[in-house]
């Protein structure tokens, strides 16, 4: 089999304009809504896992961060729509790319260590240096929380990206070995293919997850600044 093990990740154009667009707003699409009095089982439960997420996240914030409240749980409904709609056949995940993870990290990032500076800035700046440093440890200190501090939107992008590539590669190359044993023993070929079904019901599980993780590290870095 001689296809590229990474050609999944290479953003899709039709008719050589790029499609990543299109397929970035579909996911919303997906969200069911209703224009009636009463809901029905899948809006009632749709609406209870909202709120419940929305709570946990905001329990720590104050008035001013949870003013952020419908940012994060579109963030969280986002992410975690377009992980899931990247493991259908043939499709393609956005959020595999560094570029979008990076765009989607450090505005929010930034948005938080922003505010944390006009709001309380003797807070923010006593971040750089904790109490109780001795004297000769001070500049390397400064100099380390400086650079951890701009590492943040970096590590939030990254750690989206590595997750969802590697179940994606992992998934690949167990299909790819299940496909090319059926061939051979079928009995191996049904414990593989038993592998993919368990993988798959795990990376289900990992796309619901890197979007709550991905926004929680939001959301502390939020409240750390508010």
């Amino acid at each position: 089999m001689n296809e590229n093990l990474f050609a999944s990740f290479i953003a899709p154009t039709i008719l050589g304009l790029p499609a990543a667009v299109l397929i970035i707003l579909f996911p919303p699409l997906l969200i069911p809504t209703s224009k009636y009095l009463i809901n029905n089982r899948l809006i009632t439960t749709q609406q209870w896992l909202i709120k419940l997420t929305s709570k946990q996240m905001m329990a720590m914030h104050n008035t001013k961060g949870r003013t952020w409240s419908l940012m994060l749980v579109s963030l969280i409904i986002f992410i975690a729509t377009t992980n899931l709609l990247g493991l259908l056949p043939h499709s393609f995940t956005p959020t595999t790319q560094l570029s979008m993870n990076l765009a989607m990290a450090i505005p929010l990032w930034a948005g938080a260590v922003i505010m944390g500076f006009r709001s309380k800035i003797k807070n923010a700046l006593a971040h750089f240096l904790p109490q109780g440093t001795p004297t000769p440890l001070i500049p390397m200190l400064v100099v380390i929380e400086t650079i951890s501090l701009l590492i943040q939107p970096m590590a939030l992008a990254v750690r989206l990206t590595a997750n969802i590539i590697a179940g994606h590669l992992l998934m690949h190359l167990i299909g790819s070995a299940t496909l090319a044993m059926s061939t051979i023993n079928l009995p191996s070929t049904l414990i593989i293919f038993t592998i993919l079904i368990l993988l798959t019901i795990l990376e289900i599980a990992v796309a619901l997850i890197q979007a709550y993780v991905f926004t929680l590290l939001v959301s502390l870095y939020l409240h750390d600044n508010t």
